[in-house]
């Protein structure tokens, strides 16, 4: 199968260099299982599962026929008060599984939406508790929280708002956790607790009874797996709870097992008020987010309205879309049968010290790692960035699909690997590295 500049000039690419693209494009006509097959017949490692969507490996028939089911049987319900039985069936599975006292889920069609829904459900939680006047509220440096207009106002990595100069007012960030003293340390680095005191500045500076809520990936996942210091979140909640903040966790990377537990909140010991997801709920079969909320937001924001009128003015078309939920459900059984988030903390300690042996590569500045996630980040070579682009091509190039963001490779392994695909990841990034 042969594609040109010219056959692909239609379709303008997300978070893609277009013109390098299109010039010697790299397209996936297959995927099954851990592997990836691309036009030319070569056959890839998906060493990120996808855009860490799919633990559960590609293809998987129990998803495929449970939405081909769903589509001949009902394929959309308007979900503007009308039900169908799915979405009420996946919410509780996913309730389930969610932190104590987390047990009310609204659905999404993504992540960037989960974070939009989440900033909406903190002004509405706030004004229905008299306190209308919290409009402020705390991000990071290095923070990704996708990229509708709310999700890049809470953005710290500035290529993601740059362009964008109409966002949100009112956004504060804390600093980023990564330290050269916690440099090639793998899971919870001891040192940078403290960092967490930025919270407590910001309370200082603008009145903490201004702030609506924080929000802090657990693990920041596109900016390259920063693993945060012992004792970093257990900081951030309890300034939260002195303050009456509101904490939000994006585990819309970390969550359905990528940290051996069902989620990072699970991990860390640390119970956020909302808690973003996406990715993985689906395994990446179709397009889903939600976000879910302790059973104290929920009822103070319905409570508030009085009986027969709308609570929460939000909601998207395809908010609990058929397919979707008969997609989640499938995939949400799978991890339940199979085990597969206690399967992923097994394999983690494996993982861990595979990726961990590319230490002595002179090309390394860090490596860093929690559960089924590494980041190995490369010394810059010309413009930041710059590196890391030319990498993803060879390792693809090379049989290994993982993703970069800058010059951070990201590794997310599938919950079905082997100890055999870890080694292959592994020895396909030292023989592209040792190259460098």
């Amino acid at each position: 199968m042969e594609f040109t500049t010219n056959s692909l000039e239609q379709h303008w690419m997300p978070f893609t260099a277009n013109r390098d693209f299109k010039a010697n494009p790299r397209i996936v006509v297959k995927s099954e299982g851990m592997y990836l097959v691309d036009h030319k017949g070569g056959t890839v490692l998906d060493g990120s599962s996808g855009l860490f969507c799919t633990p559960l490996g590609h293809g998987r028939p129990e998803i495929a026929n449970a939405v081909h089911q769903q589509l001949l049987t009902n394929d959309y319900t308007a979900p503007f008060q009308l039900g169908h039985p799915g979405s009420f069936e996946l919410a509780s599975k996913v309730a389930r599984i969610t932190p104590e006292p987390m047990n009310h889920v609204f659905f999404v069609n993504s992540g960037s939406e989960s974070i939009d829904t989440a900033l909406k459900m903190a002004m509405a939680y706030h004004r229905a508790k008299g306190d209308g006047h919290r409009n402020r509220f705390v991000s990071r440096e290095r923070a990704y929280h996708g990229v509708n207009m709310g999700g890049v106002s809470l953005a710290g990595m500035v290529k993601n708002r740059e362009t964008f100069t109409n966002v949100m007012p009112n956004v504060v960030c804390m600093r980023h956790t990564w330290m050269p003293e916690n440099a090639f340390i793998p899971g919870q680095p001891t040192k940078g607790a403290e960092l967490a005191e930025d919270l407590v500045r910001i309370c200082e500076t603008y009145g903490g009874s201004t702030i609506a809520a924080v929000f802090v990936e657990p693990i920041a996942g596109s900016t390259g797996c920063l693993v945060p210091p012992v004792g970093y979140l257990n900081r951030l909640r309890e300034i939260c709870d002195q303050h009456g903040i509101l904490l939000v966790f994006d585990e819309v990377i970390t969550g359905f097992g990528r940290t051996g537990h069902a989620f990072a909140a699970d991990a860390f010991g640390v119970i956020p008020d909302i808690m973003t997801m996406a990715k993985a709920l689906t395994n990446g079969a179709q397009p889903m987010g939600a976000v879910c909320v302790r059973d104290e937001v929920y009822d103070t924001i319905i409570n508030a309205s009085p009986d027969n009128a709308i609570e929460f003015f939000h909601g998207y078309t395809y908010s609990g879309h058929p397919a979707a939920c008969a997609a989640g459900i499938a995939a949400q059984d799978i991890f339940q049968r199979d085990d597969l988030f206690a399967r992923a903390g097994k394999l983690a300690g494996y993982f861990g010290e595979a990726v961990h042996s590319l230490k002595d590569l002179e090309c390394l500045k860090d490596i860093r790692s929690y559960g089924l996630m590494a980041a190995v980040e490369l010394k810059p070579k010309g413009a930041p960035g710059a590196l890391g682009t030319q990498m993803q091509k060879d390792l693809f190039w090379n049989g290994l699909h993982i993703k970069f963001t800058g010059d951070s490779g990201i590794i997310a392994p599938q919950f079905v690997a082997e100890e055999k695909h870890i080694d292959e990841l592994v020895d396909k990034l030292r023989k592209t590295f040792s190259k460098i």
